[in-house]
């Protein structure tokens, strides 16, 4: 604790406001031989810069750290991203013991995920979120023995656990506060396994037998503490992707790994590794409804089932432009840029609607499908344009942001401008022939011109006679 206290206090200095660290507890448990420290850093603008960012510090404590502390394991998180579901980022995960193996097979099934876990290079700080076994002190109880003395195993099991743990007896007041009691032995009794034989327990007809004379002792490792996750023996695992590995694919290589182990040992995901993967599955569903939605609002516009066909053409140009600006700026496929496709169904879907309803009101006057669509093309265009451009200056500044949480500004605003820019640009070409292509695959632009108003065509007419008269 005193290396990682002089790390962050010294070679850290310019980056952390402050470190509080506690010896003998974690978020593992408590147990002799662990710590925790929480570090404070200093504001987002006293640390410009890539190096200076929480995902560097946190690295460079693995860097320096691990080859100067020999003998134990230091890893740096950052907080999860949201609180309350685990107490670090990256995935959790759960090894349950399903077939009843026992303790022994699941620590085994544990060590050889880890060892597997680390020689995988799409995962990183792969770790057990828990205590190894230790060694304990068993307590056998010889009940016929017991039973012949006339003592009960609670009467055993209330000595021992108030002479060795303590137990709350009673309230007093003393001068106007309520004090409570506890009764435990003293601290030179009961420090040493034999300290047991002299504790006395009160048979039923009121005489004192020793413990040493119904019970034996000996040594065992044990779990230091009993982990169940719905039901069934389990132990937490936690880990991060490697550097350029998405969280989604770390968690794939886990579940891969863990198909290697033995039968009777499986598996499920807990905290926000849960959750991802429970709303992971539901984004095709989202884009599905939102689309939907899109359509049902278009077919009550124009009252046609056709018409919004030519209007949903138009977002493959926009879903498009998103992904590639995401790839070229090196998002990743989270739920701020999955905001940011639907945001771009919306928009992309805006376009098409202006020139879409003028070229139906065009055919309504006469003219035909492709007549129509271009004159509605040219005449909306200025209006596109604007409305367009004022959208994507709107989101720029989400797209240009820095500094703390930038990351889903930056992840909805470019998915948002790249989806703006390629819909605008392409619907203006391919709107049009979307509307034509639509209106002559359901027979109506040749409707529009047969229910057309018809010149009335050339009669007989009667020719001046010479002279003025008829």
């Amino acid at each position: 604790m005193a290396q990682v206290r002089h790390h962050f206090l010294v070679d850290e200095k310019a980056n952390v406001a402050g470190i509080f660290t506690a010896s003998g507890f974690g978020f593992v448990g408590l147990s002799q031989n662990t710590g925790i420290a929480f570090t404070t850093l200093k504001d987002w603008s006293d640390r410009p810069g890539e190096a200076n960012s929480v995902q560097a510090v946190a690295k460079r404590v693995f860097q320096q750290l691990t080859p100067r502390v020999t003998s134990g394991q230091v890893i740096a998180f950052a907080p999860p991203a949201a609180f309350e579901l685990g107490n670090a980022n990256g995935f959790d995960f759960e090894l349950k013991d399903v077939g009843g193996v026992g303790h022994d097979a699941l620590v085994a099934a544990r060590n050889k995920l880890l060892a597997l876990a680390n020689a995988d290079p799409s995962l990183a700080q792969v770790r057990p979120n828990g205590l190894d076994d230790v060694p304990q002190l068993n307590l056998d109880v010889d009940r016929g023995r017991a039973t012949a003395l006339g003592l009960s195993l609670a009467d055993v099991d209330a000595t021992v656990s108030t002479a060795m743990g303590g137990a709350f007896i009673d309230q007093f007041v003393d001068r106007g506060r309520v004090k409570k009691v506890f009764l435990q032995a003293d601290a030179p009794f009961r420090t040493r396994p034999e300290d047991l034989d002299n504790l006395y327990i009160r048979s039923s007809s009121g005489q004192m037998a020793p413990i040493s004379s119904i019970a034996t002792q000996h040594w065992i490792y044990g779990p230091t503490r009993l982990e169940r996750y719905n039901g069934d023996p389990a132990m937490e695992i936690q880990g991060s992707p490697a550097p350029g590995v998405s969280s989604g694919e770390a968690m794939q290589h886990m579940e891969a790994l863990a198909r290697q182990l033995p039968p009777g040992i499986g598996y499920e995901w807990t905290g926000l590794s849960y959750e991802e993967k429970a709303s992971g599955g539901a984004a095709g569903t989202l884009y599905t409804l939102s689309l939907l939605a899109v359509f049902l609002s278009l077919a009550a516009l124009y009252e046609s089932w056709s018409v919004p066909i030519a209007v949903m053409l138009v977002v493959p140009l926009g879903v498009v432009g998103a992904l590639i600006a995401a790839h070229l700026t090196g998002l990743d496929n989270d739920i701020y840029f999955q905001v940011g496709l639907i945001t771009t169904i919306g928009v992309s879907a805006k376009n098409a609607i202006l020139i879409v309803e003028f070229a139906e009101a065009r055919m309504k006057l006469g003219m035909n499908a492709a007549e129509a669509a271009l004159a509605a093309a040219k005449l909306r265009l200025r209006p596109i344009l604007m409305t367009s451009f004022a959208f994507v200056f709107g989101v720029l500044p989400l797209a240009l942001a820095t500094g703390a949480g930038s990351g889903g500004q930056n992840a909805i605003g470019r998915g948002v401008v790249g989806g703006m820019l390629s819909a605008t640009v392409l619907a203006i070409f391919f709107v049009p022939v979307f509307f034509i292509v639509v209106k002559r695959l359901f027979r109506q632009g040749a409707a529009a011109e047969v229910d057309a108003p018809q010149p009335a065509a050339p009669g007989p007419t009667a020719a001046p006679a010479p002279g003025g008269s008829p």
